[in-house]
């Protein structure tokens, strides 16, 4: 069951490698643990709260920055989730995105944030990393984290019931499910708590300046003019 799964998930050409979004001063500390770590497990005395900036956390001895919360607007909240709840779960999570194009819209959405901000895409092997974190795998129909320009147009509301728990993926059946019930469907990817020996799955690390990346995977380098052109091909 679980290999039909994932076989089914990433079929598709561009389906076959699972993207990371981070900040390139993040990538030393990635690499010293070998693992990417879901917000509450670097600091977990601020579940809920609201992040309004970016914030620097001293984790076991080494810097990284967690991103800032955008405002949700609270018509985009389901009425079963408060505001809190909601960054809660978001926060315990890492989040991917199965699709270039997919990654390529929070990329270009935070440099017009921060355009002094050196950013790092980071690219899996899709395969092999969900069999090893299966249990932890869940799927989403949508940017979770984003603030919709225009709520009222929504046709979803967030609460954690939007992520589906990757072993039960092909067992929804209504065309208007807020969960994917295809692997075409599915915008967000998130394992919960933290990935470990990420060495393994890691394809590349796209990045403006090569010697933002640490030196055990310099050879992983590449330009992120190159990931631009591989999405055109997808």
């Amino acid at each position: 069951m679980r290999d039909a799964v994932i076989a089914a998930i990433t079929k598709a050409s561009s389906r076959k490698s699972l993207y990371h979004f981070t900040r390139a001063r993040n990538l030393p500390t990635i690499a010293y643990f070998d693992a990417l770590m879901s917000s509450s497990k670097i600091n977990p005395h601020a579940a809920g709260e609201r992040r309004q900036e970016v914030h620097e956390v001293i984790y076991s001895g080494c810097a990284i920055t967690i991103n800032a919360h955008l405002r949700i607007p609270d018509q985009m909240m389901d009425a079963s989730c408060t505001q809190e709840q909601f960054r809660t779960h978001l926060d315990r999570h890492v989040f991917f995105w199965p699709t270039w194009r997919d990654c390529q819209t929070m990329m270009e959405s935070y440099a017009r944030r921060e355009p002094d901000e050196r950013f790092a895409v980071l690219k899996f092997d899709a395969y092999p990393l969900l069999a090893a974190c299966y249990s932890a795998v869940k799927l989403s129909k949508y940017d979770s984290g984003s603030s919709p320009r225009y709520p009222k147009h929504c046709n979803y509301k967030k609460s954690p019931r939007m992520f589906l728990p990757i072993n039960i993926f092909n067992s929804q059946s209504k065309s208007n499910s807020p969960v994917p019930t295809k692997p075409s469907e599915i915008r967000e990817i998130l394992i919960e708590d933290q990935v470990m020996n990420v060495s393994r799955y890691l394809q590349a690390i796209y990045v403006e300046h090569d010697d933002d990346v640490p030196v055990r995977w310099r050879e992983l380098a590449k330009h992120q003019a190159d990931l631009r052109a591989e999405a055109i091909k997808q």
